[in-house]
């Protein structure tokens, strides 16, 4: 489907929907009730060995797994609403020359998400309707299509487009960065972008895979990554670093695992690349609820005593690595 208002020549191709995808099937209808940021049970624990820190780690992504939505959907919305009202220039850059892209985004979206979940969109006139009281004018001309695409879904929707030889950053909407400033990020190379990550700065064996897979990324194979972070809050809008050196946590069960579920598809009309981030806070705390705790504990635990220097000053846990580690360890005994 393709809205007035976008460019694109062709529909895009439809994708078969998932029957394996429960995010395809009815039961994914909007619940009822105070929605919350954080959820009773983690989502997603790359924590737990199915991921390491500090490496590409992609795996091959089925289409209809996309875009992830849940009950905390309303929540999202309403905050990348408020983020956009208090400054608009923090949370959307764009290229003119990236147009083209973000039409092509817009539309690969108000094709999907009817199309995986019927019970939360829907077609309305120019608009789609998202749940009972929420409705996006995907055709407004005024906004730009990457913007009117990410108030569609939880995810942050950045494009990258070869540019004099290297993959930049031409178009974002970023309400919810984990340590970084968009505006600091906008139109610079892969390179650039990575700069301040240990083991990908340019040169690095990683920042040449990197820039080799984003070049032979194929159109019918998109791939996934997950990562993970503590934060001592819960909010989603983090756009300032941590400080290597932040003070231990007062209760270490009182902090939060931050996952970032990335996804990387290739654009076919353009060649650019769709990259979506999707954040999901969980308290640690939930990990002495969860049925595998003592083992997701123990994963964490391995993962942060595996950090050296560099990687624990990115991930500002110089100096509440141990806290954390002795009270993963306590949780680990507790249920053995």
């Amino acid at each position: 489907m393709v809205y007035p208002g976008t460019t694109l020549r062709d529909p895009l191709p439809r994708f078969e929907r998932s029957t394996r995808n429960p995010a395809c099937l009815p039961c994914q209808a909007q619940k009822t009730g105070p929605l919350a940021v954080t959820g009773p049970t983690p989502a997603h624990t790359p924590y737990d060995g199915s991921a390491e820190p500090f490496t590409i780690g992609l795996r091959q992504l089925d289409p209809a797994d996309w875009i992830e939505v849940d009950d905390r959907l309303d929540v999202y919305l309403a905050e990348k609403d408020r983020l956009e009202g208090e400054d608009p220039s923090r949370v959307f850059v764009e290229t003119p020359q990236s147009r083209q892209a973000q039409h092509e985004v817009l539309a690969m979206l108000t094709q999907h998400l009817p199309d995986c979940f019927p019970h939360i969109y829907r077609i309305d006139g120019n608009g789609m309707r998202i749940g009972a009281d929420r409705v996006v004018d995907v055709t407004d001309t005024s906004v730009p299509p990457l913007k009117r695409a990410a108030r569609l879904v939880q995810e942050d929707l950045v494009i990258m487009q070869k540019v004099d030889n290297a993959w930049r950053l031409t178009a974002a909407s970023l309400s919810f960065p984990s340590s970084w400033s968009l505006t600091e990020k906008f139109n610079r190379s892969m390179d650039e972008i990575h700069a301040p990550v240990p083991g990908f700065q340019a040169g690095t064996r990683n920042a040449e895979l990197i820039t080799r897979m984003f070049d032979n990324l194929r159109v019918e194979r998109p791939v996934w990554r997950l990562n993970w972070s503590i934060y001592s809050d819960d909010q989603l809008h983090h756009p300032h670093a941590q400080p290597y050196d932040g003070a231990p946590f007062a209760d270490p069960f009182a902090a939060f695992v931050r996952v970032e579920r990335q996804t990387l598809r290739k654009l076919p009309e353009t060649g650019g690349i769709i990259f979506t981030i999707r954040i999901f806070v969980d308290p640690l705390e939930a990990l002495k609820r969860h049925g595998d705790g003592p083992r997701l504990a123990a994963g964490l635990r391995r993962q942060l005593q595996a950090l050296h220097g560099s990687e624990l000053d990115y991930k500002g846990l110089r100096l509440r690595r141990d806290e954390l580690v002795n009270a993963l360890q306590q949780l680990e005994t507790a249920k053995a």
